[in-house]
This record gives C-alpha cells, structure tokens and sequence, in this order.
C-alpha cells in the first residue's frame, strides 16, 4: 500500500443561489442571504442560542456531513465583529454547543465503530476576522461552525494520490515555521502551560493515519476514557485549554515579530507560562527575528503574515480506535480534513448526489432526533422535510 495524502470526489447538488455580480464568493456567503439559505433549504435544527445544524449544501462527503454555526447572521451584520472561534462567545452558547457535539461524536462512533471501516472526525478551521474574505484558502463563512464527517475507508483507499502541492495541503508557511524551528518550545510550552488529565501527549507514530501519513508533525492528544470521555465536561475545558494555549503561543510569537522585545500581552490565559517558557527562549525569540527581517525585507512575504490567530483544531479517532485532538496553525484549506491528508474536490453533480441523499438524510433525521430529545434545539421544515420529521429507523 502506498502511503500519502488522498484526493476523493464528492457530488453535490448545485446551490439555487446567484453570486450577485460585484461580489467574490466568500463575501457572498458571508451574507444574510446565503446564511438564510442554510437555514431555508439545508436547515436542520435551531437552538435557543441561535446554534444551527444544517446539512452541508457542498459537502465533504455524501456519507455523513453536517455542520453546526453559532447563526449571528441576523443579529451582528458586520461580517468582522461576528464571533470565529470558541474563546469568543457566551458561557450558555459554549454550554450547549459542547452538549451538541458530544451528541453527534457519540453517534458517528457508535453508527460507525469500525475504524478500518470508517474515518470519523468533528472540528473547527477559524481565521480572524482581520483577514480579507476574499483571500485565497480563508473559511467560507466567517463565523463558528464545526464540521462533522464520516469518510468511509474503501472510498479513501480506492482514491488516487493527492499531489503533495495541492493548495489545500498546504499551510501558508505557518506550521512548517513551528515545526521547523520551535518545535521543541512549542510542545513544551503546552506541557508545561496546561494542567490536563482527560487529555494525554501521544506520540506522532500513534496519532498518524497509516493510509494517509497524516497528521504530520503536529501535537496530539489522546481522549483518555474515549468516547465516554465526551460526557464529562471536563474534557471540553480541556479541549478547550488546548486551544487557549495555542492563542497564547501565536499571538506572543507574532507580537514578538511585529516589535522586538515586546512587553507580554495583557490579556493571555497563561500568562506565567508565557513568562517563563516562550519569552527566555532563545528557539522562539530568535525565529521571531527571522521572520521580522524577513517582514521588512519582502513585502509580499509581509503581506501574507497572520498576525491575529488562525487554526483548525479537530477530533478524530486513529487506525487502532483511540480518540485523538490535534490542533494546526494552517487555515488554508476547504475544511479540517486536509490535517488528515483527504483533499475533497467537490464537483456538481445532482444525479450522483441524490443516489446517496436519502440514507445520508436518514443519519442526519437520526441525529436531529437525538439533539431535540436532549432539549438541544427544534426541528427545522424545509420543502424536503418537515420539523418533526422522523428518519425511517425511528
């Protein structure tokens, strides 16, 4: 078996909706209109919170796909002051968003319990509302929504090779800069930051999918407890822990690009680490002046640098059924599948679609089921189903 990334085709049918001239698409589905479309036509569930489940219109694969959005559409219509990442929203919205993903993982792994049989995973791409809508390789919409998909593994094993270069495997320079020359800061920095019990460091030959190769390079940890772990809220402050820690590292790092010697930001989630680990490291602070004179010396290079955080944090369960976290500066890329080395070129195509739509639509009426039962939201009527609607396995 040859090992490397997988590019698969997935069928969508097209979207009923018109890119109005003047605009580029991600500012188009950035607005009120097309977010209403998720709702109207690929709505599933809403909750009091404003947390929509839809189904994926241009979905990631026709076996199981679906997302859920932190919907502030209607009630913040600047694009740039929506929230993008889950350290931004109310208590009671991170509450049920938490008991909402719980729900879905633990369905997925319980529809789909073989590991060789299915890949399962469920996260989040964000990129700071700073950066231009319409740069290449940005989220589609800017708000927070995860994805939660199911790829089975006979269609990734059939897939031909993705090419190494694809856009989407690519990650803007940012994780190679980590990797190549902070490495060893970097994963000590959350060792020594973060107070985690649920979660444990696993090494990079555990968490790799033996198919694709991926992850490659970046941290990772096991759900200690697996599936039963996501009842316990104390693995989501974990989870959660995780992604205050990369903030903390990205956002001094590039504050220590922009002005040498800069003081310690304000406003971190461990500030005596940052202290002590990241600003007497001679590693960090030495790539910080690299790419600092890097910044003065080419301004396209400049021009490219995120300066405000971007990531895709996700979980997804390995080739032996450990539940696995891992976390990525890269936020180019259509989704969080490309951490796992599957490329997804969506193509148009609604005869290929609709012979998967109805046991596709059957799992999401399933889950959609699961969530009202849990007081998590009510159903939503489209022209194809109605709110109460009840899959064929009920």
């Amino acid at each position: 078996m040859t090992i490397g990334p997988r590019e698969i085709v997935t069928p969508f049918r097209p979207i009923p909706l018109e890119v109005p001239e003047g605009m580029k698409p991600n500012e188009f589905f950035n607005s009120t209109e097309n977010l209403n479309d998720l709702v109207n036509n690929n709505g599933l569930l809403v909750s009091p919170e404003h947390l929509l489940l839809y189904r994926k219109a241009l979905g990631h694969s026709c076996e199981f796909d679906c997302s859920i959005i932190y919907n502030t559409s209607q009630t913040i219509l600047n694009p740039l002051g929506r929230p993008v990442r889950r350290t931004q929203v109310p208590a009671a919205v991170k509450h049920a968003w938490n008991r909402m993903n719980q729900i879905l993982l633990a369905y997925m792994l319980e529809t789909y319990p073989d590991p060789a049989e299915a890949l399962v995973l469920a996260g989040e791409a964000s990129l700071d509302a700073t950066w231009p809508l319409t740069s290449p390789g940005v989220p589609s919409i800017r708000m927070l929504h995860n994805h939660f998909i199911v790829f089975p593994m006979d269609q990734l094993r059939q897939a031909p090779l993705a090419d190494p270069a694809n856009p989407n495997l690519t990650d803007g320079g940012q994780n190679s800069l980590f990797q190549a020359h902070m490495r060893h800061v970097y994963r000590r920095f959350f060792a020594e930051a973060l107070d985690l019990h649920v979660l444990q460091t696993i090494h990079s030959d555990e968490s790799q999918l033996t198919l694709t190769g991926y992850p490659e390079g970046l941290p990772c940890w096991e759900i200690r407890g697996g599936v039963e772990a996501l009842k316990d809220i104390r693995f989501w402050r974990e989870y959660d822990a995780i992604l205050e820690g990369f903030l903390d590292f990205y956002r001094t790092f590039f504050s220590q690009v922009s002005s040498r010697n800069a003081p310690r930001l304000e406003d971190l989630h461990y500030p005596e680490a940052v202290d002590r680990v990241l600003l007497f490291d001679n590693d960090f602070l030495g790539t910080a002046r690299r790419v600092r004179e890097r910044c003065i010396r080419e301004p396209a290079y400049a021009n490219s640098i995120r300066w405000q955080p971007a990531f895709k944090q996700l979980i997804y369960r390995n080739d032996t059924g450990k539940l696995l976290v891992t976390i990525s500066q890269n936020s180019i890329g259509n989704a969080i599948t490309e951490l796992l080395g599957v490329v997804v070129r969506r193509v148009p195509d609604a005869t290929a679609y609709v012979t998967f739509e109805p046991s596709l639509m059957d799992r999401l009426l399933t889950v959609r089921e699961r969530l009202i039962a849990a007081d998590l939201g009510d159903g939503i009527a489209t022209a194809d189903w109605s709110a109460d609607q009840a899959s064929s396995r009920a």
